[in-house]
Parts: C-alpha cells; sequence; structure tokens
C-alpha cells in the first residue's frame, strides 16, 4: 500500500506541533507526539460545511494543517500523524471504525491508528474531537487513561475494540479488516460530502488546551460568543487557532445561529 509517507516534511511538522525532544520509536516518543499534535493542531470542519470538499492526499492534508496552519478532522489529523510516525520509525496500520455514540450499526468512517512500541500494539487517534484521546492507549482490553476529570477505556465487544470516554461508547474497529488508501478515499467523501453528515451540517470546531498544572480544556466553537462574522473569526484566530477570511465566516456564523 503507497500512503506517500516519502512527501512528509517532517521537520516542518514537528516544528507545527512544538515537538522538540527524543525522535525514537519509543513509548515515550509516540506519548509525546501524541499529545503535541492533539494540543497544537485543532479540530475543524470548516471546508466541508463551506462545500469545498476535503481532498486527503497527504500533500493536500499537509499544506493545509501544517503550512496553513489550519486544522482538520479524523482523515486529515490520523493520516498526517501516521506518516510521521513512520517517518520516526514506528510500524503503524491505519484502520476504519464505526462511530457508535448510542448508535452501533453506522457505516465505517473514523479513521484510526494502531502503533507498535514498545514491544505492545497502541491505539492512536489523534483526530476524534470531542472527548477524543490526548495519549495513546495501550491495545488491551481494560487499559486506561485519565487527564484530569477526563477517563477513558479501552475494551472488547465481540471481535470489536471499543473505545469508552467517561459512561460513552466512542467508536468500535476491528485488527482483522485490512484497510487501504481507496477505502479511506471512500469514506472520507460520504464524511465530507454527504448531506446527512454531521460534517457537513455542523460547524465544528475544537481545540484542546493543557496547562502545566494538569488542568484540562477543550475550547469549542460554540462557546466563542461570537456575533458577527469579524468577531467569529477572529475568536477562531484567538481562541482556536484557526485562521479564516471574514467572509468565510459569515456563511459559518449563519449556520451556527441557524
Amino acid at each position: 500500500m503507497n500512503w506517500d509517507i516519502d512527501h512528509l516534511d517532517l521537520e516542518a511538522y514537528l516544528t507545527r506541533i512544538g515537538h522538540d525532544g527524543p525522535r525514537d520509536a519509543t513509548p515515550g516518543t509516540l506519548r509525546a507526539v501524541h499529545r503535541a499534535h492533539v494540543t497544537a493542531i485543532p479540530f475543524e470542519n470548516l471546508d466541508a460545511v463551506l462545500g469545498r470538499g476535503v481532498p486527503i492526499d497527504l500533500k493536500s492534508v499537509q499544506d493545509k494543517l501544517v503550512g496553513g496552519r489550519r486544522g482538520g478532522y479524523c482523515h486529515e489529523h490520523n493520516l498526517l500523524l501516521a506518516a510521521a510516525l513512520e517517518r520516526l520509525g514506528f510500524p503503524v496500520t491505519r484502520h476504519l471504525a464505526r462511530i457508535r455514540l448510542g448508535r452501533p450499526h453506522l457505516p465505517r468512517s473514523h479513521a484510526v491508528l494502531t502503533v507498535e512500541a514498545g514491544g505492545i500494539r497502541w491505539l492512536a487517534d489523534a483526530g476524534f474531537g470531542g472527548d477524543g484521546l490526548v495519549e495513546p492507549l495501550p491495545l488491551a482490553d481494560g487499559a486506561h487513561a485519565a487527564l484530569g476529570e477526563w477517563r477513558w477505556r479501552l475494551g472488547r465487544d465481540g471481535g470489536f475494540w471499543v473505545l469508552h470516554a467517561g459512561s460513552a461508547e466512542l467508536y468500535a474497529f476491528r485488527e482483522d479488516e485490512p484497510q487501504y488508501p481507496s477505502d479511506f478515499e471512500m469514506a472520507n467523501h460520504y464524511v465530507a460530502t454527504h448531506p446527512r453528515s454531521p460534517f457537513v451540517r455542523h460547524v465544528l470546531a475544537q481545540r484542546t488546551v493543557l496547562s502545566p498544572d494538569g488542568h484540562a480544556a477543550r475550547v469549542r466553537v460554540g462557546d466563542l460568543g461570537a456575533t458577527t462574522a469579524r468577531e467569529l473569526a477572529d475568536a477562531l484566530r484567538d481562541r482556536i487557532g484557526i485562521t479564516i477570511t471574514e467572509q468565510d465566516a459569515a456563511p459559518l456564523l449563519s449556520r451556527l445561529t441557524g
């Protein structure tokens, strides 16, 4: 399978996420890069709402999230993270998961990763948004993590791995279903263009903020309180880290308030 990882500018990516630590393929580096990615690159779907489509070839993703200092959603985040981890020497497998959130029979549309480090496999996911992971979890039944008030747990449901956040089931995926670039293209096309896709219908933008004292928070577009397009563009830039024009902010504000 050709994921075009040689097209990644690894130095630019590491600068973008602010990682200047070790680059060895160890669990410590995996955790550090994952956390840096989640806190540096926002989660957002603005191009899908604006009807522009969301290309997920590595060059386009890199141009947007690294060079353009924008955010993205799961396919963009995790395909970028996968390329960076592979360039750092980690074995990575890309998977498509079924979002649950009370609806267990949705299509496989969410991109996740499993990564080998330290002799074990890890679930890595920098692109769920909402209550998604900040650091990877060992791929083991009952594996759990906590950050401030946030709690995650990985469990089994038949042949599926299921990620829980608090009491909610976020998504489920199988290890034994190989996924190819064409599978991601199909899933991403649905997410970015189908009229019933939540990524077309709802404006989503979020930044994860961690403080040195362990406080964790997520700043979401619905919390910005903007009443004009200019206010929305300024708040997205200053509080979430996404720069868009006032012209683009106007239809987004209309969708938010409508």
